[in-house]
């Protein structure tokens, strides 16, 4: 039962968010007012296609119908109405719907433009942003209590990243007049499709709030299981906990055939080869691993050139493909008798689980720097060879990531401009990206400054990358 200090606690809350949304909303509306132009839509559109598409996709993967450990162990398998046990998840999820709807709307603006009547178009563009993000929100629920839903939510990602590609095809070709005329539309057709989509939006949340009786309980029960472990990981223990909560999902409904290793492997390089065979195993997230090299090119597109959001983009993409290759050496450093039963060196193991992030991150890295030059963000060059140049550095600070520390939630918290910053949470996020910071300075720096000559920039490159991965291999301590 509610007592006063929740509702003040829950009312306080609110007003904060909205204070907060209100100063946000004061800084992002006026710079919505404005013309776009026609070639830079089609990159602006495909990257809020692909926002939505993850939006879709996370939904269905986290559930979304979930509730507390206890209301999931006692009165999910009740004889309470279900309905009243959920009703709290009902209005979790339709706040989160709300909120990314409104997400949805300013980036549809952005993307688009606002040529006249700004009050109008804006409160069109937060219909259809939250209409579309309330009715995913309901598909994703429907699917939940039905398998049919759940291939037709399936078919819906799909569809809108074939429609983010051909955005951004269309974006650049005989189509360009197109967007430009979706986004010139009328202000009154554009408010009769937000309705449209408000009434279907309606109808799919009135068909979930009737299916929440429907849903089995088992799914409701690893749901909550699910995003109660993703809860403790963010808030409580170690965020990087959150990749081996998707690993271990992924890999407990699959049966696998047992191959053998190549013959007349060394002692590391077949250690090493369990990380092959995994990456072999998903060729799906292989596939989507080589489909994000080409986000940089779409950022960079639709904001006019190589802006700072773009190199952001390309620094956190690189990490993030090289480590998705690190498994291996997570376990190792999570069990390192592992490591010593199998009577491979630490150091040896470690040197061997390099080559696979370094081969992904450095193939990453040629791929978006090609698209960057192919879209005109950047001038005519071997771009690309900083890619095999930076791999060694990208490896040596995946492999860091990969064997930090859980969070040290013990460490002091520093004043800093009128905040107070936890340093653990800090330390954790640096550990990695900074070694992987300091061995592609001459890429970085290449990028940002697009000198005429690249030769100096890559001899730098390969020597900073070379000479990180040598000290992080070499040190004393392997940790």
């Amino acid at each position: 039962m509610k007592t006063w200090s929740d509702r003040y606690s829950a009312v306080v809350g609110f007003v904060v968010a909205v204070a907060l949304l209100a100063q946000a909303s004061s800084t992002v509306l006026p710079g919505l007012a404005r013309q776009v132009d026609p070639s830079r839509m089609g990159a602006g559109v495909a990257l809020v296609a692909l926002a939505y598409a993850g939006y879709l996709a996370l939904a269905r993967a986290f559930g979304p119908v979930a509730t507390s450990a206890a209301d999931a162990a006692w009165l999910v398998l009740s004889p309470l109405p279900r309905r009243g046990v959920l009703r709290k998840t009902a209005a979790i999820l339709l706040a989160v719907s709300l909120l990314g709807g409104l997400a949805l709307a300013v980036g549809l603006l952005s993307a688009l433009g606002v040529p006249d009547r700004l009050t109008l178009r804006l409160l069109t563009a937060a219909v259809l942003g939250m209409s579309a993000t309330i009715g995913g929100m309901a598909a994703a629920v429907l699917a939940q209590a039905s398998q049919a839903w759940d291939s037709w939510l399936l078919a819906a990602i799909i569809s809108v990243v074939v429609l983010a590609v051909l955005a951004a095809v269309m974006g650049s070709g005989p189509w360009r007049p197109l967007l430009a005329a979706i986004a010139g539309a009328p202000a009154h057709v554009a408010s009769a499709i937000a309705v449209a989509s408000a009434v279907a939006a309606a109808v799919l949340a009135r068909r979930a709030w009737t299916a929440l009786e429907r849903v089995p309980a088992r799914r409701i029960l690893a749901a909550s299981t699910r995003a109660g472990h993703v809860t403790t990981a963010t808030v409580l223990l170690d965020p990087g906990a959150l990749t081996w909560i998707a690993e271990d999902e992924h890999w407990r409904r699959r049966g696998l055939r047992s191959r053998p290793w190549p013959p007349r492997l060394p002692g590391p390089l077949a250690l090493a080869w369990s990380d092959w065979r995994r990456l072999a195993r998903r060729p799906g997230r292989s596939a989507l691993l080589l489909a994000s090299a080409a986000l940089p090119a779409l950022a960079a597109h639709a904001g006019g050139g190589l802006t700072t959001a773009a190199l952001v983009v390309v620094a956190a993409g690189a990490l993030g493909a090289a480590a998705a290759c690190t498994a291996g050496a997570r376990r190792d450093g999570d069990d390192p008798s592992l490591v010593r039963l199998s009577g491979v060196g630490i150091r040896p193991a470690l040197a061997a689980r390099t080559l696979l992030p370094a081969l992904v991150g450095g193939a990453w890295v040629s791929a978006a720097l090609t698209g960057l030059v192919a879209v005109g963000a950047l001038r005519e060059g071997p771009w690309w060879l900083f890619g095999p140049a930076a791999a060694p550095a990208l490896a040596a600070g995946a492999l860091r990531m990969a064997r930090r520390h859980p969070v040290d939630h013990s460490m002091p918290i520093i004043p800093l401009l009128g905040a107070a910053v936890p340093t653990g949470p800090v330390i954790w996020a640096l550990t990695g990206a900074d070694l992987a910071a300091l061995g592609c300075a001459p890429a970085m720096l290449a990028l940002s400054s697009q000198p005429p000559a690249l030769g100096p920039y890559l001899v730098a490159q390969a020597l900073s990358g070379a000479g990180m991965a040598a000290v992080f291999l070499l040190r004393r301590r392997v940790r």
